[in-house]
C-alpha cells in the first residue's frame, strides 16, 4: 500500500528492535501527524503559506479523511499563525491515523492496563522489517548528502519533521551532532517551501514536552 505521509511518520516512531512504541516517541506525536497532513496539504496546492502563515485555498477536499479534516480547520478568509493547526488539536490525531494503518493490517491494536490499573491500547507493527526499511530511507536523506533541492517535499519532511521530534528510534543524540550541517540545510530547504510549520511544530513539541505531555490517544 502506499502510505500517507502521516502514516509513516506514525510508523517511524516504532522501535524495532523493542517491538513496541516507546514513550519518549510519543510525546508530540500528534503534532507531527497533524504537521506530516498539513505538508501533504501544501504538495497539493489545498494551503498557501506565503509568510509564514497559512490559509486554507479552494479546491475540492482531499480524498483522505484525516487530512481532509486537517485541511477543514484551517482558516479560508485570512492567513493565521500554524501554531494552534498543529497544537490545538494534536490530541485527536492519533486515533484516526492508527485506525487507517489497522485497517490495511499495517498494525494491530489490543486493549490492556498501565502498571495493571490505566486502561491503554497497546499497538504492533505487523510487518517490523518495513519499518527498518523506512527509517534507513529517512536516515539516507542525510547520510547521503543528497542536494536538498533534489529531495521531493515530501521524503524531506520524513527526515526534517522526525528530526524536530527528536525520534529516538531514527536520530541517535549522536546522529544530530554529526549532520548538524546536513540538517541545517535540509530544513532551510523545507522552510522554503513550507516556511512556519516546522518551527510551529517545534514549538508545539517543546511545549508539550515541558509538561510531560505526550498524546497517545
Amino acid at each position: 500500500m502506499i502510505q500517507t505521509l502521516p502514516q509513516q511518520l506514525y510508523l517511524l516512531c516504532y522501535t524495532v528492535d523493542k517491538g513496541k512504541f516507546q514513550l519518549d516517541n510519543l510525546q508530540g506525536r500528534g503534532q507531527l501527524l497533524r504537521a506530516g497532513a498539513l505538508t501533504e496539504l501544501a504538495c497539493d496546492g489545498l494551503l498557501d503559506a506565503t509568510g509564514g502563515k497559512v490559509i486554507r485555498t479552494s479546491g475540492k477536499a482531499p480524498d483522505d479523511s484525516f487530512r481532509a479534516s486537517v485541511w477543514g480547520d484551517l482558516p479560508d478568509h485570512k492567513p493565521k499563525s500554524w501554531l494552534q493547526y498543529v497544537h490545538n488539536k494534536a490530541h485527536t490525531a492519533e486515533k484516526p491515523v492508527r485506525d487507517q494503518l489497522a485497517a490495511a493490517g499495517e498494525v494491530t491494536v489490543s486493549r490492556g492496563k498501565v502498571m495493571g490499573l490505566i486502561p491503554s491500547d497497546r499497538v504492533t507493527v505487523t510487518q517490523p522489517e518495513n519499518v527498518r526499511a523506512l527509517q534507513a530511507r529517512v536516515r539516507g536523506t542525510v547520510l547521503d548528502r543528497t542536494d536538498p533541492a533534489a529531495i521531493p517535499l515530501e521524503e524531506l519532511a520524513l527526515a526534517v519533521l522526525t528530526v524536530e521530534l527528536e525520534v529516538s528510534c531514527v536520530w541517535s543524540r549522536a546522529d544530530l551532532r554529526t549532520h548538524k550541517e546536513v540538517l541545517r540545510a535540509l530544513a532551510a530547504r523545507y522552510d522554503e517551501a513550507v516556511p512556519g510549520l516546522r518551527k510551529a511544530l517545534r514549538d508545539s513539541y517543546l511545549a508539550s514536552r515541558a509538561v510531560g505531555g505526550g498524546w497517545g490517544a
